[in-house]
C-alpha cells in the first residue's frame, strides 16, 4: 500500500509553524502568543464581548483561520487532532478580554470541553466571566434526541460568522451573544462523506481504508466511524441522499431560507465540488427551500482526507442581519 506523503518539516513543530504561517498571512492584523501557541487579532479599544475558540490542528482553516474582523477574536492551537491545553486557552482569553466577558465557542469534543471548562474556572477567579457554546451540527454522530452528544464540524463556521458579527458590529452582551450562538447552533446541520482516509503526520499509514469503489457516509473529521459504508453512487444520488438526511433532521422545509456550505474535507478537486454544489442547488429548489448564500471551499478539513461535507443554516431575521456583515479572515472573506 502506498504510504502518505507530507510537506512538513519536523513533525514536532507543526502547530508552531502553522501559527507562524497564520501570523504572516494576517499581514499585521494577527498576532501570536508563541509560548502558548495561540493567536489573536488586533483588538479595538471598545469594550466588546470577545470570542475565543480552539481545537486540534489539522482542520484548517478551522479553528484559528477564523480569527479576524467579523470572526472570532482569539484561538488556541492544539497538536494535530489534539485539544489545546487550559493554559493556552487562558492566555488567549487574557490577550483579548476587554471587560465584558468571554464566549468560548468550539466543537463538541470531550478533551476540548474538559480543558475549556478548566480555563473558565481559573479565569473566573480573576474576575473574567466565561460562557460556553459547543457546536453540535454533525447529524451522523448521534440521533436528534441526543443533540448534546453530537460532534461539531463544518457548521461551526456559521457560528463564528454570526457570533463574530454580533460581538464586533452590534456589541452584544455576553448573555445575548451566548443566546445567539445557541440559536445558530440549533439551526445548523452537517453531514460528511469520505472517499479515503487521512494520515497523521507521524504515521506511515492512513487512519482508515475503504475499498476501491466504497465510500463512508457520515464520517467524522478525525476518522470517526460514520453511518454506513456503501458502493460509490452517482454524484447526484449521493448528494440527494445527504440533503434528504439534513432536511429530515432539523427539519428544513418549503419556504425556509438557508445558507449552504459545501466544504472540502481535504483533497477533493474543485471540479468535483462544483458538481456537488450544482446538485445541492437543484435539490433545495425542488423542495422549495430558498438559498440565501452558498460558500464553497475549505472550511473544516481533515488533513488530506478525500471527501466533502454539506452544512445548512436556517436563517431568521436576526441571523440574516448578522450574516450580512463583512468578514475578513483567512478562512472566510465576505
Amino acid at each position: 500500500m502506498q504510504k502518505p506523503k507530507k510537506i512538513f518539516n519536523n513533525t514536532d513543530n507543526i502547530r508552531a509553524e502553522i501559527m507562524e504561517g497564520l501570523v504572516y498571512a494576517g499581514m499585521g492584523k494577527i498576532h501570536a502568543l508563541p509560548e502558548h501557541c495561540a493567536i489573536y487579532r488586533t483588538m479595538p479599544q471598545d469594550e466588546q464581548t470577545v470570542i475565543v475558540s480552539g481545537g486540534g490542528s489539522g482542520h484548517e482553516p478551522t479553528f484559528a483561520g477564523f480569527v479576524g474582523e467579523g470572526g472570532i477574536d482569539a484561538c488556541a492551537l492544539g497538536e494535530v487532532f489534539t485539544s489545546p491545553s487550559p493554559d493556552q486557552i487562558i492566555e488567549a482569553s487574557r490577550a483579548v478580554h476587554r471587560g465584558n466577558g468571554v464566549l468560548f465557542l468550539y466543537g463538541n469534543y470531550s478533551g476540548d470541553g474538559m480543558n475549556f471548562d478548566i480555563a473558565a474556572e481559573i479565569l473566573a477567579e480573576e474576575g473574567i466571566e466565561c460562557r460556553t457554546v459547543r457546536a453540535t451540527d454533525d447529524i451522523a454522530s448521534a440521533p436528534p434526541e441526543r443533540m448534546s452528544d453530537r460532534r461539531g464540524v463544518g457548521g461551526l463556521a456559521f457560528l463564528y460568522k454570526l457570533a463574530g458579527a454580533a460581538a464586533q458590529f452590534e456589541h452584544y452582551t455576553l448573555p445575548t451573544l451566548e443566546a445567539l450562538a445557541k440559536k445558530a447552533n440549533h439551526h445548523t446541520r452537517t453531514i460528511g462523506v469520505a472517499l479515503s482516509g487521512c494520515a497523521l503526520p507521524q504515521s506511515d499509514a492512513f487512519n482508515f481504508t475503504l475499498a476501491d469503489n466504497e465510500i463512508e457516509l457520515g464520517i467524522g473529521i478525525h476518522g470517526e466511524p460514520g453511518l454506513c459504508r456503501i458502493p460509490l453512487p452517482q454524484t447526484d444520488d449521493l448528494v440527494e441522499m445527504m440533503i434528504e438526511r439534513l432536511c429530515a433532521d432539523l427539519p428544513f422545509g418549503q419556504g425556509d431560507k438557508v445558507c449552504v456550505s459545501v466544504n472540502n474535507l481535504g483533497s477533493l478537486s474543485n471540479s468535483e465540488l462544483m458538481v456537488v454544489t450544482r446538485k445541492v442547488g437543484l435539490s433545495l429548489k425542488a423542495r422549495g427551500i430558498h438559498t440565501y448564500d452558498v460558500q464553497v471551499g475549505h472550511f473544516c478539513t481533515s488533513l488530506e482526507m478525500s471527501g466533502f461535507s454539506l452544512s445548512m443554516l436556517r436563517l431568521d431575521d436576526e441571523m440574516q442581519r448578522l450574516y450580512d456583515y463583512p468578514i475578513n479572515t483567512l478562512g472566510w472573506r465576505k
